[in-house]
């Protein structure tokens, strides 16, 4: 049985590309839910490799 071996996305911030390239993902869609229904101002501070900016290509 061949085993489909996943990419790690590492420094990828362009959410169409982790998915089009089949990398692995955390999904954070209720992190961003939480974001779009709070409708208040968020300093996201979190470390290197996070995914920042790749939440912020979900948004877009």
């Amino acid at each position: 049985m061949p085993s489909t071996l996943l990419k790690m996305p590492i420094g990828q911030s362009d959410f169409g590309r982790v998915i089009q390239e089949q990398c692995y993902f955390v999904d954070k869609s209720l992190l961003i839910q939480e974001i779009l229904e709070d409708r208040q101002i968020i300093l996201i501070t979190r470390p290197r490799r996070f995914g920042k900016t790749l939440n912020l290509s979900m948004l877009d």
